[in-house]
């Protein structure tokens, strides 16, 4: 059972070129633990690093699965592959971000490209 901090937080493609009104089928799906604020909280993260999962949705594309991970320092980034370090993908100021409905934040995905996301649910699981 994970402490009652963990939410499901769902993430959808903000407006950007090509997508003017954003998409719904194109984001990401989380599971981490956030503070009263919204706020990923690295203790319990690193106490309960194998629940802490991200599914990548794109419309066209399978899902792909994996990993919250976090680097000395304290960048968070999804980790679809242990073994390959090509595939992360960064998110920008994570650690300050909250994770809020209606917020947004911002990813760089493996080609090295930031896009923008709204969050538009965060649940108790």
């Amino acid at each position: 059972m994970l402490p009652p901090e963990f939410r499901r937080i769902r993430l959808h493609l903000a407006r950007e070129p090509g997508h003017p009104e954003g998409d719904r089928n194109i984001g990401y799906e989380l599971v981490a633990p956030l503070d009263s604020d919204g706020r990923l909280l690295p203790e319990l993260w690193k106490k309960h690093r194998k629940e802490c999962r991200v599914r990548r949705f794109h419309e066209g594309e399978d899902d792909r699965i994996g990993g919250l991970a976090r680097r000395p320092g304290g960048k968070w980034y999804f980790d679809y592959d242990p073994d390959r370090r090509e595939d992360d993908e960064s998110g920008h100021r994570l650690s300050e971000e909250r994770f809020i409905l209606g917020e947004y934040v911002s990813i760089q995905d493996e080609h090295q490209r930031m896009h923008t996301y709204r969050i538009v649910s965060v649940q108790d699981l």
